[in-house]
């Protein structure tokens, strides 16, 4: 009623003027949040200027939300997305060229609609805590807001956790997954009867529980294995399990293998376990809701292995300290063997002359030697050992010491223009440097007229040639190194000859030989001696014959003597300086001519029905043995069968004896001279054994058996072929003989074939044996020959029957 009073004043004030009238479109408008809208201001008469005002009295300039479209009398107010403050009464003034107003006014409501803003679907909540669900919604008026779970209206009065708070969110205390679903919020304005509604989902985490089954793994490393832990994970949503290692995540790689499995179930596989590798290893499980973690602890043992062993040189008489580092898991004892004599030594042994000692501790041992002699030099082994395996490694302990002589052969004998050789044999360590003196004057290397110097390895050779007197005296070697100095003086004296050898006898005198033996003479003449002569010769004879000796043996064997013969010898010794004087004279004779001595028999079986006697020649009297002779027999017979055998040979055969027989056997060595006693021996021959084809076989060669059953093989082919041929016209035979006859054989003739067949196989076959037993000896009486002949034959015959 007051804005149409408003409205009829100005109406009255303008039509005083008559001349300017305003009016707008609209008088009240209802707006909602968001919505636009324009209003339209007309002015009549001649207006030179419309403006709009805000309901604070401003004039409205025009900017993104408001836009103003004004003409000569017409201006449009445009409101876009229209907000609870843009609410109050808007006015339109328009002025003419006097100055005189006119205005008209709009009043514009604005109401806020049901609206939910930014409403979270779903939202996540621990479980345990209290959870708030945010329902945000706003009108105007304030909404009544409604919530809902399951189709069913949540009120404090059945849910006592659940509460609606006054900013219309929905509180529930101590949620649990059982908690979880959709929440309907709904919110009305009962003034416009507006209702609208939002769905919102509700999910709760829960935490992850970790678990493992095995909290220690141990390993060994180096031998390629393998060790997997594994952890059990439960939690909503499905934990994310990780592996660290030091703070850093672990990722899949050859060496570690990431398997996750249905159920929760994670496993960490390491491959190729090395020494590193061990210690803790934490399984973690996160998810919304939070984190947990569980360690795991690989505990890896490491086979010993030696890390520092060097090898160690020390002066002779210091001490020498002997260092080896080990490691492994667990720790290694250490311990230490001197290769030379298998002598061992471990952490707090002394040795019995306390040189040799040992301490050690952490994985670290130190052998002590003291005064240091050159009997420690070589290799020490160092060995850790512990309960997963053992490692060993050598080291060499060298010796460093003054040069040292090798020699005590300081004197040297020749003669004047024969060269000597002057040894100085060192040995050191360092190499020492070795040079010659003579009279404080030092002999160069490049030598002089009559020296030079040969050096070699720990040698150096003073070759001298001794020109006259005064080169015969003391010469020096001298031997340094680092360590320090040594001397050696040798002498080179004038060599003489031998003196005479002495002593002289004679042995083992026979028709032809005689043994020369002798002592060695007092003095060599400062020159080894190279050889004896001993010289002989008939008596009465002027010419001596030299025999030399083998080497420096005092026996000499004197050979091709006349028997019943009288000699003379003398012996003499001979060095580089020259022949000394000849022993005192001896005299022997030789034998005369005899009989020769009995010979020496050893028997042996030969092959069948053979005996081999082996004849060892003894003394032959002064002359060749021309023949032996053997006579044998059974020890059932008188009679005597006799067989000569040249005296060249050393044994005789003898053959065919009788099987199951005892024989007696007289042997006689024949010279020109006549015949020695007789040697008698005996002699056993063993039943006759069963002929069978291993018996047969046992003495022929792998040739000789292969020969023999080609042999066969091929009789039996000829066989069949003749059976073929007389019985059934086929075969080889048959081949040939139609091909040389030019004529098919005729049935009648077929039978007298056959008889002429058989009867030429049994001739071949029966003839056989016979012609073997003749080869046996020619040595057989006739009667035994042909019994035995009959023997084989039947033999043969059943053989082959």
């Amino acid at each position: 009623m007051m804005l149409k009073l408003v409205h009829l004043l100005g109406v009255l004030v303008c039509g005083s003027q008559a001349a300017l009238q305003v009016s707008i479109s609209l008088n009240k408008v209802e707006l909602s949040v968001g919505e636009s809208k324009f209003f339209i201001c007309t002015a009549i008469g001649e207006p030179v200027r419309l403006e709009w005002y805000n309901p604070q009295g401003e004039r409205i300039v025009p900017s993104k939300r408001m836009a103003l479209h004004t003409e000569t009398s017409r201006s449009r107010l445009i409101i876009y997305n229209a907000i609870i403050e843009d609410a109050g009464i808007y006015r339109c003034q328009a002025t003419d060229a006097s100055g005189h107003t006119e205005e008209a006014s709009v009043v514009l409501e604005i109401y806020q609609r049901l609206t939910f803003r930014d409403v979270q679907s779903p939202q996540e909540f621990r479980h345990g805590e209290t959870a708030e669900v945010v329902c945000d919604v706003i009108s105007s008026p304030v909404p009544v807001v409604v919530w809902y779970y399951q189709d069913k209206e949540i009120t404090e009065e059945h849910h006592s956790r659940y509460q609606v708070l006054t900013n219309n969110n929905l509180q529930i205390r101590q949620v649990t997954k059982a908690d979880e679903g959709v929440y309907r919020c709904e919110a009305s304005v009962e003034a416009r009867g507006e209702i609208d509604f939002v769905d919102i989902a509700m999910v709760v985490n829960v935490p992850p529980v970790l678990s493992v089954f095995q909290q220690s793994f141990n390993a060994t490393a180096d031998y390629q294995e393998s060790v997997t832990f594994t952890c059990m994970t439960s939690g909503s949503p499905d934990p994310v399990v990780t592996w660290h290692r030091k703070g850093q995540q672990l990722e899949p790689s050859e060496q570690y293998i990431i398997t996750r499995l249905e159920g929760g179930r994670s496993m960490l596989t390491i491959r190729n376990i090395r020494q590193g590798d061990g210690g803790s290893y934490t399984c973690k499980a996160t998810n919304k809701a939070g984190s947990q973690e569980r360690e795991i602890f690989l505990k890896v043992f490491v086979q010993p292995h030696i890390t520092q062993l060097k090898n160690v040189t020390a002066v002779e008489g210091s001490a020498a300290m002997i260092s080896c580092v080990a490691e492994g898991e667990p720790l290694p004892d250490i311990s230490w063997r001197r290769a030379s004599d298998g002598q061992t030594f471990v952490d707090g042994d002394k040795s019995q002359d306390g040189r040799f000692e040992v301490r050690g501790r952490h994985g670290k041992s130190v052998l002590t030697i003291s005064g240091v002699r050159l009997t420690d030099l070589g290799r020490f082994d160092c060995e850790a050992l512990s309960r997963i395996g053992g490692h060993q490694k050598s080291m060499f302990l060298d010796i460093e010491y003054i040069p040292k002589f090798l020699t005590n052969h300081t004197i040297y004998y020749s003669w004047e223009g024969n060269p000597v050789n002057i040894s100085c044999d060192v040995m050191s360590n360092p190499p020492a440097t070795m040079l010659w003196r003579r009279e404080r004057f030092t002999i160069s290397a490049e030598g002089t007229a009559n020296t030079r110097v040969h050096s070699a390895d720990g040698k150096s050779v003073l070759e001298v040639t001794p020109m006259s007197d005064r080169d015969f005296g003391r010469y020096n070697c001298t031997a340094r190194n680092n360590i320090g100095v040594r001397y050696q003086e040798f002498i080179l004296a004038q060599a003489d000859v031998p003196s005479n050898p002495y002593s002289v006898r004679l042995s083992a005198v026979s028709q032809r030989l005689a043994t020369v033996t002798f002592m060695k003479p007092d003095s060599h003449g400062g020159v080894p001696i190279s050889y004896y002569l001993v010289q002989y010769k008939e008596v009465g004879s002027q010419e001596w014959k030299d025999v030399k000796s083998h080497s420096i043996q005092t026996t000499v064997v004197l050979t091709g003597l006349e028997p019943n013969t009288t000699y003379e010898v003398r012996v003499a010794a001979v060095n580089g300086k020259g022949q000394g004087e000849f022993s005192h004279t001896e005299t022997f004779q030789t034998l005369p001519i005899r009989e020769p001595s009995p010979p020496a028999v050893h028997g042996q079986r030969g092959m069948g029905k053979a005996y081999r006697l082996g004849l060892v020649k003894q003394d032959d009297g002064g002359m060749p043995i021309v023949e032996y002779i053997v006579k044998y027999k059974t020890d059932k017979e008188e009679q005597w069968m006799t067989k000569l055998v040249p005296g060249a040979n050393d044994f005789a055969m003898l053959q065919p004896l009788q099987w199951n027989t005892r024989y007696e056997v007289e042997i006689t060595a024949r010279n020109v001279k006549g015949l020695s006693e007789p040697t008698f021996y005996q002699f056993f021959m063993p039943q006759k054994p069963d002929i069978t084809a291993e018996s047969l076989f046992s003495g022929l060669g792998l040739g000789t058996v292969v020969g023999l059953g080609l042999g066969a093989l091929l009789l039996l082919l000829v066989l069949v072929d003749v059976s073929c041929f007389f019985l059934r016209h086929c075969g080889l035979l048959m081949c040939i003989t139609r091909t040389l006859c030019g004529k098919k054989t005729t049935t009648s003739g077929k039978g007298k074939d056959i008889e002429e067949g058989k009867a030429a196989y049994l001739y071949t076959y029966n003839s056989r044996p016979t012609t073997f037993s003749t080869t046996f000896s020619t040595t057989y009486s006739t009667t035994e020959a042909t019994a035995e002949g009959r023997k084989w034959k039947r033999v043969s015959q059943a053989g082959y029957d």
